[in-house]
Order: C-alpha cells, then sequence, then structure tokens
C-alpha cells in the first residue's frame, strides 16, 4: 500500500498542539473554530489564527481540516455561511460536518468545498456510507462502535473511511447522546458536552438496592478506557481505511507529540513491510496518558474489560510500592519497578482517601542524592500525608518524557524546510536570490540596487551567508549556497535582505500552489438562508403513540391514539415478529386509525439485510408512514417507492435548512430534535416545507450504547454469553439521587432513559395550536394500563374536553422552556 492512500489524522485544539502535530509526522490536522465546533472548550482558532494555520500546516505539506459538527439554529445560519466563505477562501482542505442542513447550505454557498461526515453522523454500517456519499460526502467518519469486519465493508462502498484509532472513547454513539444536555443542559451536539459519563454512579434495581455492592466494580460504570490500536493497526490498514484519527483536542500539546511520534513510526513500519512497534513507544503512550487501554468493539464485544470502571481520568503507570514509611517525616522507602526521576509526577493509591499526590523534588538512593534510579532499587523520598505501607504509587507524569515531546512544538523546536542558495553578482546587474527547496519548488528575488565596484570592502561568501542564513521568521534554513560573482562587488546588506525576503516569498507561494487545494475563492452567496414564514395550517395534530408491543397498541387505540407507530427500538428487550407486526396492523386498520412503523436508531452491518426484507413486507401492509432512524436504512427504504418515510428524532433535525434537505430526500414529514425550544418549534413550524411532529410524554432517551452495564457487570458479558436477565429492572443512580432507568433492546444495546418523563399536558393545547402536525406519546416505558391512561388525558385535552391540567407531577417539559447551551 502507497503512503499516501494512508493518512495519520491528528487533533489541534491550540497552536502548540498543532505544532506538536505536524512536527510530530502528522499528514493531516483536524481543529475547529471559535463557533460551530463539537469541542467549544478547547482553546480554538480565530480567524486569524486559522489563516496562519492553513500557511503552516499547507508548507509541510499536511492538510488541514476544521469541525463545523454541532447542530446549527436558524438565528445562527447566517454567521455559518460567513464562516463557510471564509473557510473555503483560506484554504482548509475539508469540513467535518454533522447537522445535514450545514451540509446543505455548503454544498450551495461553497461547493468545492470537500465534506466530511463526522462521526456525529452515527454512520454505523456500508448503507450509511451510501447516504452520506449522496448527500455530497467524500468521507465518512465511521461510529466507534464497528468491528473490523464491519468497517472492511464500510470501506468496500467507494467512498473514503476515517477511523478513531487512539484517545477517549463516548460510551454512547456519537450524536445520539442526550445526556449532559438533559442533565446540565449542556449539549454535546451543540458543541458543549459536561461529560456526565465520567462521574460515580451506582447500579440499583426496583428496590433501590445497589446491585455491585461487595463486588469487585468501580462507580464509574459509563466510563470507557481509552482507544489504542497499535496492536491491530495492520488489521485496520488491510480493511482499506484512508485515515487514522487521533481523538484529543483537549489535549495537552505533549499528548500529541508523544502519540502522533508513536503512530508515524508504527505506520511507516508498515509501509516498510515490516510492522514493528517499538516496546518504549508502547510505554510513552501508555505514559503519556491512560485510563487503561482497550480496542473497543474492533475484535469483539468487550463487555466489562472495555470501562474503566475504578478511575475516570489519567491513571498514570505503576511504578513501585511503599516498602517503608516514616510518617513523622513524611519521608517513604519506594522500591522500584520502573525508573524515576527528578521533576517526576507520583500518585499513592492509598487504601483509605483514595489517592495523593506529589512531585519528586528530592531523592535519595543509597544514602546519596541522585537525579534518576533505576528498576529494583529502592528510594526514598517526601510523601504526603495519607500514604501507607505497601501502597502502590503511580508515575502520572514523567519529566523526561515532557522533555523528549516539548521539542516538537514551540520557538526552539521548529521542523524547517531545507533550501539551496544561489546568488549571483555581477557588475552591472542586480544581485539574483534563487532558493530551491528540498522538493524542487523555486523562488526567486532580486535588488532594486545595481551591482558596483567595491569602495572599501567587496562581498565575500561569508557576508552572503551570513545575509542568506537569516531565516528565523520563515519554515526555511539554509541548506547549501553557491555565491557566482564578479571580483570586487558591492551590494547594501539592506538590499540583499530584501531580494531574500522576496525569494522566501515566491518560494512560499511556488510550494503553496503545489500543495493546497485549488479553489474558486467565493466572496457572496444569494441562497435564501431561512425560507419565508408561512400560516401554519389549520387542522388538527394527530396524536401519536409509539408501542413496542401489541397489548400497548391495543391499550392505546382503546384510549383515542390516531396514529399507531409500532416497532424501533422496542424497551421490552423482545424482537418484534412478522406476526406481531400483522397483529398490530389488523388492530389499528379495524380501528380506522393511521399505522406507522418505526425502525431503530442504530443498525449493524449484519442486520441490513434484514431490514430489507422488513421493508418488503411493511410495504404489503401499506403503512401509511414508516420512521426511519438510521441513515443508512434511507437508501435501502428508498427503493420500496409506496412507503411514505419519515425523518425520525434521532436524525438530530435542528433547522430549517434540514427540513429542507429531508424534503429533497422526498421525506413525508420529520420529527424535530428534543434539544428545541418552543420558540425554535413554533419558528421551525412557520418555515418548514413538511408536516412537523414533537414529543409531548414520555422518557428522552439520553443514551444508546453497544456496552450494557447489566450484562457487563452481573452477566459475565466479556465471558461469554451473557447471563443476566435483561427483564430485570435495573437504574443509574447518581450523586443527587436521581434514577436513570436502564432498558434493553431487541439487539441488546443499552438504553439508557431519563429520570424524569416529559409531560407536556400544560401546553400540549399550544403547540396543536401552533401547527405541529404530530404529537407524540413515547409509551414504550409505560405499561398498557398506565400508556391508557396518558392517551385519554391527552386525548380530552387535545378534544377541549377538560382543562389542560398543570403538568403532570414529578415530570419535566424538557428543553422545550430552557433550551440548551
Amino acid at each position: 500500500m502507497e503512503k499516501k492512500t494512508i493518512e495519520l489524522l491528528a487533533p489541534a485544539g491550540s497552536w502548540e498542539a498543532l505544532e506538536a502535530a505536524v512536527n510530530a509526522g502528522a499528514d493531516a490536522v483536524y481543529m475547529g473554530g471559535k463557533a460551530f465546533g463539537a469541542r467549544a472548550y478547547a482553546s480554538n482558532f480565530d480567524e486569524e489564527e486559522m489563516a496562519k494555520a492553513v500557511y503552516f500546516a499547507h508548507m509541510h505539506h499536511v492538510r488541514l481540516y476544521i469541525t463545523v459538527n454541532t447542530l446549527v439554529d436558524d438565528s445562527e445560519l447566517e454567521a455559518l455561511s460567513a464562516y463557510l466563505l471564509f473557510l473555503n477562501n483560506v484554504g482548509v482542505d475539508g469540513l467535518i460536518v454533522q447537522d445535514l442542513g450545514v451540509i446543505r447550505l455548503a454544498q450551495k454557498i461553497v461547493p468545492e468545498l470537500p465534506l466530511h461526515a463526522s462521526t456525529q453522523m452515527s454512520i454505523t454500517n456500508s448503507s450509511g456510507v451510501d447516504f452520506a456519499m449522496g448527500a455530497g460526502m467524500e468521507r465518512s467518519v465511521l461510529a466507534r462502535e464497528l468491528s473490523l469486519k464491519e468497517i472492511g465493508a464500510a470501506c468496500s462502498r467507494g467512498s473514503e473511511i476515517e477511523t478513531f484509532i487512539h484517545g477517549a472513547l463516548c460510551v454512547c454513539y456519537s450524536g445520539q447522546c442526550l445526556m449532559s444536555s438533559l442533565i446540565g443542559g449542556r449539549s454535546g451536539n451543540r458543541g458543549r458536552c459536561a461529560q456526565p459519563c465520567r462521574l460515580p454512579y451506582k447500579l440499583l434495581n426496583a428496590k433501590d438496592e445497589d446491585m455491585l455492592q461487595g463486588k469487585d466494580a468501580g462507580q464509574y460504570l459509563l466510563s470507557p478506557k481509552d482507544m489504542n490500536t497499535l496492536s491491530i493497526l495492520p488489521q485496520l490498514i488491510d480493511a482499506g481505511v484512508v485515515s487514522y484519527k487521533i481523538e484529543g483536542r483537549m489535549k495537552r500539546p505533549e499528548y500529541v507529540a508523544v502519540v502522533v511520534d508513536a503512530y508515524r513510526r508504527a505506520i511507516d513500519s508498515y509501509l516498510a513491510g515490516d510492522y514493528n512497534v517499538p516496546e518504549e513507544d508502547l510505554a510513552n503512550i501508555e505514559q503519556i496518558f491512560n485510563r487503561d487501554f482497550t480496542t473497543a468493539y474492533l475484535e469483539r464485544r468487550p463487555g466489562r474489560t472495555m470501562m474503566s470502571d475504578r478511575r475516570p481520568n489519567n491513571r498514570g503507570v505503576l511504578i513501585g510500592r511503599v516498602a517503608k514509611l516514616d510518617k513523622n517525616r513524611n519521608k517513604a522507602v519506594i522500591k522500584l519497578d520502573k525508573e524515576l526521576h527528578l521533576g517526576d509526577g507520583l500518585e499513592f493509591w492509598v487504601s483509605v482517601g483514595g489517592r495523593v499526590g506529589t512531585t519528586v523534588t528530592d531523592m535519595l538512593c543509597g544514602g546519596n542524592s541522585v537525579q534518576s534510579a533505576a528498576p529494583g532499587r529502592q528510594v526514598t523520598i517526601d510523601v504526603p500525608n495519607g500514604v501507607r505501607l505497601n501502597d502502590r504509587v503511580f508515575r502520572t507524569l514523567d519529566s523526561r518524557l515532557m522533555s523528549y515531546a516539548q521539542q516538537f512544538f514551540g520557538p526552539d523546536a521548529k521542523k524547517r524546510i531545507p533550501v539551496d542558495a544561489v546568488v549571483t553578482a555581477r557588475l552591472g546587474e542586480p544581485m539574483t536570490v534563487t532558493l530551491t527547496d528540498d522538493e524542487g519548488n523555486v523562488g526567486y528575488g532580486e535588488t532594486d540596487f545595481i551591482v558596483e565596484a567595491a569602495r572599501k570592502r567587496a562581498l565575500d561568501e561569508a557576508g552572503v551567508r551570513k545575509q542568506l542564513d537569516r531565516l528565523g521568521t520563515t519554515e526555511y534554513f539554509l541548506n547549501s549556497l553557491c555565491f557566482e560573482h564578479d571580483e570586487n562587488v558591492m551590494v547594501p546588506m539592506s538590499e540583499m535582505n530584501e531580494a531574500r525576503r522576496m525569494a522566501c516569498e515566491a518560494l512560499d507561494a511556488a510550494r503553496l500552489n503545489a500543495f493546497a487545494p485549488a479553489r474558486t475563492a467565493v466572496h457572496s452567496f444569494s441562497e435564501q438562508l431561512v425560507p419565508q414564514a408561512h400560516k401554519a395550517k389549520q387542522h388538527e395534530s394527530v396524536l401519536v403513540v409509539h408501542c413496542d408491543s401489541v397489548e400497548k397498541v391495543n391499550a392505546a387505540l382503546q384510549a383515542g391514539a390516531e396514529r399507531i407507530l409500532f416497532g424501533g427500538d422496542c424497551f421490552n428487550h423482545q424482537l418484534p415478529s412478522e406476526a406481531d407486526y400483522a397483529k398490530a396492523a389488523k388492530l389499528v386498520r379495524k380501528a380506522g386509525r393511521q399505522l406507522a412503523f418505526a425502525t431503530p436508531r442504530i443498525i449493524k452491518e449484519a442486520q441490513l439485510a434484514y431490514f430489507d426484507k422488513l421493508f418488503t413486507l411493511w410495504e404489503e401492509m401499506q403503512p401509511d408512514f414508516v420512521y426511519i432512524n438510521n441513515n443508512g436504512l434511507w437508501p435501502l427504504a428508498k427503493k420500496h417507492a409506496a412507503l411514505n418515510l419519515v425523518a425520525d428524532m434521532s436524525l438530530n433535525i435542528f433547522n430549517s435548512q434540514t427540513l429542507q434537505f429531508w424534503q429533497e430526500q422526498g421525506a413525508a414529514g420529520a420529527v424535530l430534535s428534543p434539544e428545541l425550544t418552543m420558540a425554535q418549534v413554533e419558528h421551525l413550524v412557520s418555515v418548514s416545507p413538511l408536516p412537523l411532529e414533537c414529543m409531548i410524554q414520555g422518557r428522552l432517551e439520553m443514551m444508546v450504547s453497544e456496552y450494557c452495564v447489566g450484562g457487563s457487570f452481573l452477566g459475565a458479558l466479556d465471558k461469554g454469553a451473557c447471563k443476566f436477565n435483561c427483564a430485570e429492572p435495573l437504574f443509574l443512580g447518581d450523586r443527587k439521587d436521581a434514577r436513570f432507568p436502564i432498558v434493553t433492546d431487541q439487539f441488546c444495546r443499552m438504553h439508557i432513559l431519563n429520570a424524569h418523563e416529559l409531560s407536556m399536558t400544560a401546553n400540549v393545547q399550544h403547540m396543536a395550536e401552533a401547527g405541529v402536525a404530530a404529537l407524540r406519546i413515547d409509551g414504550r416505558d409505560y405499561d398498557a394500563a398506565r400508556l391508557g391512561e396518558l392517551v385519554a388525558l391527552y386525548r380530552k385535552i387535545l378534544g377541549g374536553a377538560v382543562e389542560a391540567p398543570e403538568n403532570l407531577p414529578g415530570t419535566t417539559r424538557g428543553h422545550y422552556f430552557r433550551g440548551v447551551m
């Protein structure tokens, strides 16, 4: 495989991290601006810094991708459009995008700018890659839950494929997580995730008993280990992946330097035909940051072995134990398993009170003060209070490794480009300076001054070299000099410096033109960003009830449901059979109501054939609508022309551009994101080309995960077949005593639901009057009796039979009146 087909892609959340990535050997770097990026809390780059970053990266033949991967509100479209123009004109190599409305707008305003489908788009199968290509994406960043085999299938579709190879993992499918949003109002889809998955939780049963009490388990039940693929990188390359992505825009530049440095060597060794990862690289990768390591789902479904349940942050590297302790003087003797240096940061995992830390400022070995000590030796150091005999000692900061990493960034770490200079000085002619780089690009400059005979001191090679060597503000260093001149000539130093500057600028231009993308500058656009508002159609809103059992279908119909949405992710862990669909359809048709079928949010490669067959079955049943929750199912469903497709809630519909995208895809309707406020909903209803649906009752899904906490910690999932009883009620309990229900769907995926039910009894009439076409009750977490009560209540409110009551006790109005950051 040629090197050009493999791209090592590094993160940069700061200028220092960008330098570290480029200097350590990245082929490409991804970073964000001050807005519209999914890491709002990184330093990020303003427009001046971004222009400088493009120049720096391209000078070193490194591609630069910009994250524009948040959901965007209509009020932000004007600023977004101006930003897209800037990114196009400044010459970035591509955009990483989540929001289909942003994609639609970018294709109209800056059609030459390449677009990459972010992992936030939840592309989980090869048909999802087809969907992304059909939407104009040149590259798809796959969900991190795919196996090597599934990645291979995605790579076969003809699009560039990018996968994560190292760094932090999300426990939820990216783009499907509302946990931070619902708990604290900080939306991951808007770039402000507060990482509640890294907090402690208890696993509770229906009696609020801790199911893990007395078991060998920590409290960080949603905190995955970090991904590390050095052991299986050749398999990823053989699968056909083009771009290998390191996570870490929130990380320090030292982290970027060390990780890129190691993976650069690993990839190069593969390309050389002898894959090898030195032990030193493995040790450095572990030391710079780790929560312990995993290959996630690439090789198997790992269960609890994927989780860092005892520690959610950097655990460091075990270097020894406390062999002796002098509590009176706060000194301890450490028996070393690894080398220790002055300046290292240590943590003691104490038996009582967790962990305490210190920095090694003095160290005695054999009674002598030393700078470092080897494995097997015993050293005496100062320790903090709380340390006990036999406590384990972890190094969380390696001073020597940090010094090594710091060679890749900063003013003394420039990775300069060698240039060969030819300088001519002939009497009666301008002095010329010609610079040629290592790839044959040429820059030329000449003086306004005409070379004349020296009156005092003639030019010599040493003097010319001194002036030509002043390249400190450029990306070059002088490799060789050829000085061709007449005898006894002179040129003022200022003139020589100006010729050198001109030659450097010309070489810059030649070098950049040879690498940077050829693109037409765009300075204005005529696209109408937000459609004209229209008067909402006067009609009664349809009451939609989502059911996952035939029993609930019957209860909902008897209570007055007008549309039954059957199937999708079933919270009863049962896969609906063909007979179940037929029974549900028969009940709905007999009642004279609308019939709709739902699909799950996550579809893996092996399930595509099942759903293709299911669409054929549904087509025969002639439902009124089919709700699509996974983008990979859209191309499959479109083949069945008789199906009226609705873009469902998990597709994150947030703005009018996205609504126009789905209309152009042939959608018959759309379900809005639950992160929108009532005001945003009312606005979208007024401009939407499609009938819109909103959720009004039920528990919002906070998370869907391939990882199952019940199966992992109670069912020995990592040891083979899962032994956990999925029908057993389980809850996550947080520090504030909130209880989040855990349910398992028919494909053994875990869904974490909000602790409080959404209830809009007091506002549903207003939503109907505003023109929301369909109002959904999610009945999957209710039993049939309770579901029937709720449907009857909403039917009476909407029909005017009862006055709208206050929202039900213990419920929430979600984001309808608070919004998200």
